[in-house]
């Protein structure tokens, strides 16, 4: 509550290297104004919000897609069959529902967000402008911090033509996200690119998602962000790290695509900024514990790394006002975990035990500001 001043005690994963203290918060006017160490007694466990760095929205509207020979798709789960622009299974559906539909079941993905603890998150919206419209107009009156990126929905149609509804789309979003270099021509690409730029606005892109061919393309349009590298090699991992380029992963839909799994490790190894992202809703929930508890169990990457991935490095991709580390100053966007709940009770390692196991319903309460 604005004006008053709340006292929070438990076990707090604090600052920027997740540090576990016994202690106390105080929040006021959405501030954390002290973070205190002292016996509490309290079971709580204080944690920052996750940040779900890449969603689909717009595939709130199917969450059940036929997998398998029965719906025509390889057994590989055919990506492009799925996803890609403009005739995957996701697209014909998205021509086929009503915009009143279309915002009604994004902002139930909204809603879900909020109770699974996410405060902020980063989606590629498809229907140009009206996409857009429709993602804005789902999150009026919510509590998110939100990066919407639009996109041309007819890149075939002559240049001015495509030009012209590019900047109709940045006028209503944070920027561009494009499904990838090989899906459009280059010179429209760069085009569009340098659109984006002259409004200053941010330009995202899938890469390497199937195979690494899109890359080395993807990196000369010197994008601000960058999804996927599934299939990168370990020079494509340094060519990323010198551009300072921040990557967001997808691990859980990667696996249901059959697009193989991204090299966590070897990104974080060769310096990149590595978020986390749930994809397209059709194929999983936007739920970040589950996409925090498989990569923990998948990769051998350490847990306190992937509850970094997860929140704080997601933070960074978002910028200024989505989320932070629990330090006096910042924001308090924070999840109150019940510490004592059936799955929770007797865990030694507060940080352990949330990525490998914890779940919406051990949230006691979630703070966003």
């Amino acid at each position: 509550m604005y004006g008053t001043e709340q006292i929070i005690s438990g076990t707090i994963i604090a600052g920027p290297e997740l540090d576990p203290i016994e202690g106390y918060i105080c929040v006021k006017n959405g501030i954390i104004t002290e973070v205190g160490e002292e016996r509490t007694y309290s079971a709580n466990i204080i944690a920052p919000c996750f940040v779900n760095a890449h969603t689909h929205l717009g595939d709130s509207v199917c969450k059940d897609p036929p997998l398998g020979n029965a719906s025509g798709f390889r057994v590989q789960r055919d990506l492009d069959s799925l996803v890609k622009p403009p005739d995957g299974l996701k697209h014909r559906i998205l021509r086929e529902t009503s915009y009143k539909i279309l915002i009604e079941y994004i902002r139930k993905s909204l809603l879900d967000m909020i109770e699974t603890g996410t405060c902020a998150f980063a989606d590629f919206r498809e229907g140009g402008v009206v996409g857009v419209a429709a993602l804005n107009k789902a999150l009026e009156g919510l509590e998110l911090h939100s990066l919407v990126f639009g996109r041309p929905t007819e890149p075939e149609l002559p240049l001015g033509v495509v030009l012209a509804e590019v900047r109709r789309v940045l006028l209503h979003s944070d920027g561009l996200g494009i499904s990838g270099a090989n899906d459009l021509d280059m010179e429209l690409l760069q085009e569009i690119t340098a659109c984006t730029r002259n409004i200053k606005k941010l330009f995202a892109i899938h890469a390497g998602e199937k195979n690494r061919s899109d890359i080395e393309k993807a990196l000369s349009l010197e994008p601000d962000l960058l999804i996927h590298l599934t299939q990168a090699t370990k020079k494509d991992l340094d060519e990323v790290a010198q551009t300072e380029i921040p990557v967001v992963v997808c691990p859980r839909s990667n696996f249901v695509t059959g697009a193989g799994m991204a090299p966590i490790a070897e990104m974080l190894e060769a310096g990149i900024r590595v978020a986390a992202g749930t994809d397209n809703v059709m194929l999983n929930s936007v739920n970040m514990f589950a996409e925090m508890e498989f990569m923990s169990k998948v990769f051998s990457i350490e847990d306190r790394q992937v509850f970094k991935i997860c929140t704080l490095n997601g933070s960074f991709v978002m910028g200024p006002g989505s989320t932070g580390s629990i330090e006096k100053g910042n924001k308090a966007n924070l999840m109150i975990l019940n510490g004592s709940s059936n799955n929770l009770a007797g865990i030694k390692d507060p940080i352990s035990g949330i990525t490998k196991r914890a779940r919406p319903d051990d949230i006691l309460a979630v703070l966003h500001s």
